[in-house]
């Protein structure tokens, strides 16, 4: 077996999918099932079941999957190691986000990347969507994190984020296991402003449906008080919601709205040794939380 193996192995368990782990990895679809297949050959057993909603782990996987996570975590800390020796010492990374990130995912990054690179400075620059892609293009930031950035811009996938319903406590809907958006059209909406809306409306949209806007609001904390007190329903990231949420009740959507959330660059072919080595913490880091 060879490292590049266990890579695309780890990137198929990350992104549920061989077609995205192949995005992650830029190599193609079908360079990633032959990898796998062969890795299946000469270890002699199923690594993954596949079906229409993508693949999963059999028990065998699920077995060997932390000592994979170890092998190339080993390999990556040798890397880390030979870069630190070389000219990942200094510097100063600028890194754009989104609040919900920010608040929920930076942190252990930059914790982890500093246990390795304690002499980089790290720059946090807190935007919507709109504005940390802007940033990106204009050179402002190194890179950032966005979900579903346009066209234009390197982008490297790390997790993917499901939509959910906000309910009042008690609203008549919480009797339901699961909220359909045709059940939302004629409930008083209140609508995140932040760029991560534009999922939902699309999503009403192609089903020709509409909403009933009561609210536009920017800070994911109000919108959440907004729903507790009553004035409405909304449909937001999970990222969002703290551990333990308000006084709301929180639903699985039907159909799923999921946003892909990736770390964007101008060209992932000029970026420089430390914002490389910032990228790959960032992969290593997130593959882990899985």
């Amino acid at each position: 077996m060879t490292l590049f193996q266990l890579k695309i192995f780890l990137a198929v368990v990350q992104t549920g999918s061989f077609t995205r782990a192949g995005k992650l990895l830029h190599a193609s679809q079908s360079g990633v099932s032959h990898s796998i297949g062969d890795l299946e050959k000469e270890l002699g057993i199923i690594l993954f079941t596949r079906n229409r909603n993508g693949v999963m782990l059999t028990d065998a996987g699920e077995q060997i999957l932390a000592h994979v996570r170890e092998i190339v975590n080993h390999t990556e800390q040798i890397n880390q190691v030979a870069a630190a020796s070389r000219d990942v010492k200094n510097g100063t990374i600028r890194i754009g986000a989104f609040p919900s990130f920010s608040a929920n995912v930076i942190p252990g990054i930059f914790q982890a990347f500093r246990s390795h690179y304690p002499g980089v400075e790290l720059l946090l620059f807190e935007g919507s969507y709109a504005e940390v892609e802007a940033w990106i293009k204009a050179g402002a930031v190194d890179l950032g994190f966005l979900a579903d950035p346009s066209d234009g811009l390197d982008i490297v996938q790390l997790l993917s984020d499901p939509y959910v319903v906000v309910l009042p406590a008690n609203h008549p809907l919480g009797v339901h296991d699961i909220i359909s958006i045709e059940q939302l059209t004629h409930e008083p909406f209140l609508s995140l402003k932040s760029g991560c809306e534009r999922l939902v409306m699309s999503a009403f949209q192609e089903k020709g449906l509409s909403l009933n806007k009561q609210f536009e609001v920017a800070e994911n904390s109000t919108i959440l008080s907004m729903v507790e007190a009553g004035i409405g329903v909304s449909i937001v990231p999970s990222m969002i919601l703290p551990a333990m949420p308000a006084n709301v009740e929180v639903k699985p959507l039907n159909p799923p709205i999921i946003r892909k959330i990736g770390l964007a660059v101008l060209s992932q072919q000029i970026v420089s040794p430390v914002v490389a080595a910032f990228i790959k913490e960032a992969q290593i880091r997130l593959a882990e939380s899985i």
